[in-house]
C-alpha cells in the first residue's frame, strides 16, 4: 500500500525559502498525487483502520485560526469612541492610547501552525493527516502550506534527533505544558537541518512565531537555541537510536537482521519524487525531453517502463501536462504492481481496495480496453479515485463501487474477474518515510488485527477470481506476518491456489512472493505475491 509526504527541498521561492511540492496539493503516502490539497493519507490501513482522533476540537473551532492583524482589538472589546483619539474619555479624564503591535514577520504564521500540528501529533496522539487537513486550508499561500508540510515531515522522520539537541543544550527539561514550545523548537531545528532554509529567515520567523503562540516571553530561549544550532550544528546521534517502538524494532531485527540498519536509515530520509508517464499519451523519453526543456532533470530506471525519478522534487504544477493527465505522481514500487498483475488485453479486472486510484489509472493507461471495477470501502476516498480518473480522461471506463470488499453480497454480481488486485490494508511499515507518524501510533496488537482482516479479504476475493485467473496480493508492509506468512497460510487452506514466481525487479525472494525494502532503488517498501487459481481440470497446488 505505498503511494505524502512533502518531497525533499525544492527550488527557492520568492521569499528565499525552498518550496516543497506546491499546488495542487501534497502527495499521498503511496507517492500518488492527492486530489485534496494538503491532505495526506493514513498509511496502509486505509478506511479499514479506525479513524484517529484529530482535526477540529469538540467545540468545532479550529486551533489553526490565523493570527490577529496588527491593531485588532480582542474579541468582545468595546469599539473606540471617536473622541478617544483626542486623548480624553467621556468623563473628561485623559486616556492612554496603546500603540498597535507591530505586524508579524512573513513566515511566522506557518511556523506557528507547524508547531501546533507537531504538538498534536507528538504529544496528543493525533493523526498527521487529520491535523494537516485542518491546518493547511487556513493558509492561502501554497508556499506556506508546503513549508508547514516540509517542517512537519522533517521533524517526524527523526524526532529523537531534535530531542537529543534540546537535552544537550537545556539545563532543565521542558515541562509537559510546554508542548507547543517544544514542537516549535523542533520545527526551527528542522529548518536548519535537513531543510537548509536560509538561517536568518528561519530564525527570525521562528522566534516571531512565539507571538502567534502566545509565548512571547520565551522568544529569547528560542532565539538562543536556534542560534546555537546555527553555530554548532546538531549534536551527533546514533542512527540506530530510533523512535520506532521497541517491539517493532525487535521484529525488524529478527526478520531482517542484515538490513535492519538500512531500513531505519532509509525510513528517516525524504524519498525522491517518482513520476508515472501516461504511455497512452506520450513516450517516456519524449516526456523526459519536455522535463529537460522545463529545467527539470530526471532519471529513467530499467523498470517499470513508465517511471521517472526526480531527485529534486518540484511542485506538480510545474510538471508539463500534469493537469491534462500526461503524467502522475506514483512511487516506483507502487508502479510495479501493474507489472505483477499484467492482465490480458480487454480482461475483466477488479481493483479491490482502489483508493487513491493510481493503480487503476496505471492499468488503464496501459490498456484502455480493460473492463475495470474499482472498489473501496470509503465512499469519500472513492471520490479521489474519480477525480484522478477524470484528470486522465478515464472516468467513463471504470465502474466505481463503495463497499466492503469482503462482503460479496453487497457488491458482486457473480461474474468472475480475470485478474484481481488486492492492495491490502497493512501496517504501512514500508512507507514510514512518507507517513512518519505511523510508528508513533502503531501498536503491537494492530498487527494481529490487520492479519485477520487481510485473511478475510483474501478468502472472500478468491471466490471472485475466474478459474485460470490471477490475484495479486500486495502490501506496503515489510513485516513477514502480513506478507509471506499471510500468503503461506492462504495457500495452505486454499487447494485451488498456487503461487507464481516473480523476478528480481520485485525485490528479495520470499518463495511465495517478493519483498522490496525501503529505499532500495529509491522505492518504498512493498510486498508482491501473484496467485493463480487452478482451472477445474487442473491439479491443485498448495504453494
Amino acid at each position: 500500500m505505498s503511494e505524502s509526504t512533502p518531497p525533499p527541498k525544492g527550488p527557492r521561492g520568492p521569499r528565499g525559502e525552498r518550496g516543497v511540492n506546491g499546488s495542487p496539493g501534497a502527495r499521498d503516502p503511496r507517492g500518488e498525487a492527492d486530489a485534496t490539497p494538503g491532505a495526506t493519507k493514513p498509511g496502509g490501513t486505509k478506511a479499514y483502520r479506525a479513524k484517529s482522533a484529530g482535526g477540529k476540537p469538540a467545540d468545532g473551532k479550529s486551533p489553526y485560526r490565523a493570527a490577529p492583524r496588527a491593531g485588532d482589538r480582542p474579541r468582545g472589546a468595546s469599539p473606540r469612541r471617536a473622541d478617544d483619539s483626542a486623548g480624553a474619555s467621556s468623563t473628561g479624564k485623559p486616556t492612554v492610547t496603546r500603540p498597535a503591535p507591530p505586524p508579524l514577520l512573513p513566515g511566522a504564521q506557518p511556523r506557528a501552525i507547524a508547531a501546533r500540528v507537531l504538538d498534536a501529533v507528538l504529544h496528543r496522539g493525533r493523526s498527521l493527516k487529520a491535523e494537516l487537513a485542518t491546518a493547511l486550508p487556513t493558509l492561502p499561500d501554497p508556499r506556506d502550506r508546503a513549508l508547514v508540510e516540509a517542517m512537519c515531515f522533517a521533524v517526524l522522520r527523526q524526532p529523537l534527533r531534535y530531542e537529543a539537541a534540546l537535552e544537550a543544550w537545556m539545563p532543565r527539561a521542558l515541562s509537559r505544558r510546554d508542548g507547543e514550545l517544544r514542537a516549535l523548537l523542533f520545527a526551527g531545528l528542522a529548518q536548519l537541518d535537513p531543510l537548509q532554509l536560509p538561517a536568518h529567515a528561519a530564525l527570525a520567523a521562528t522566534v516571531e512565531a512565539t507571538r502567534v503562540l502566545g509565548r512571547k516571553h520565551q522568544a529569547g530561549l528560542v532565539n538562543a537555541l536556534l542560534r546555537r544550532a546555527q553555530r554548532d550544528g546538531l549534536p551527533a546521534t546514533d542512527p540506530r537510536h530510533s523512535h520506532w517502538p521497541s517491539w517493532l524494532r525487535g521484529l525488524l531485527r529478527k526478520q531482517w537482521p542484515e538490513h535492519f540498519d538500512a531500513i531505519l536509515a532509509n525510513s528517516a530520509i525524504a524519498p525522491p519524487m517518482w513520476l508515472r508517464v501516461n504511455a497512452a499519451r506520450v513516450g517516456r523519453e519524449d516526456y523526459r525531453a519536455q522535463l529537460a526543456e522545463a529545467g527539470i532533470q530526471s532519471m529513467a530506471p530499467a523498470a517499470p517502463a513508465e517511471a521517472l525519478r526526480l531527485d529534486a522534487a518540484v511542485p506538480v504544477s510545474t510538471l508539463p501536462g500534469f493537469a491534462e493527465g500526461v503524467v502522475s505522481i506514483q512511487d516506483l514500487s507502487a508502479q510495479l504492481v501493474a507489472d505483477a498483475l499484467s492482465p490480458a488485453p480487454g480482461a475483466r479486472v477488479l481493483d479491490a481496495c482502489a483508493a487513491p486510484g493510481g493503480k487503476s489509472a496505471h492499468l488503464l493507461e496501459r490498456d484502455a480496453s480493460l473492463r475495470l471495477t474499482a472498489l473501496d470501502i470509503d465512499a469519500q476516498r472513492l471520490q479521489r479515485v474519480r477525480s484522478g480518473l477524470v484528470r486522465q480522461g478515464f472516468e467513463d471506463r471504470v465502474e466505481l463501487l463503495a463497499a466492503d470488499a469482503a462482503e460479496l453480497d453487497a457488491w458482486w454480481d457473480g461474474r468472475p474477474f480475470d485478474a484481481v488486485l488486492l492492495d491490502a490494508p497493512c501496517s504501512a511499515t514500508g512507507i514510514v518515510r512518507r507517513q512518519p507518524d505511523v510508528v508513533l501510533h502503531r501498536r503491537e496488537s494492530d498487527i494481529a488485527a490487520l492479519t485477520v482482516l487481510q485473511a478475510r479479504l483474501l478468502d472472500a476475493l478468491w471466490h471472485t477470481v475466474a478459474p485460470g485467473g490471477v490475484l495479486v496480493y500486495a502490501t506496503c508492509s515489510i513485516l513477514q506476518e502480513e506478507n509471506e506468512a499471510q500468503v503461506r497460510a492462504f495457500l495452505a487452506r486454499t487447494p485451488d491456489a498456487r503461487s507464481e514466481a516473480l523476478d528480481a525487479r520485485y525485490g528479495h525472494d520470499r518463495e511465495v512472493g517478493r519483498q522490496r525494502l525501503p529505499g532500495e532503488d529509491g522505492g518504498d517498501g512493498f510486498f508482491y505475491a501473484r496467485l493463480r487459481r487452478s482451472p477445474p481440470d487442473g491439479s491443485a497446488h498448495p504453494g
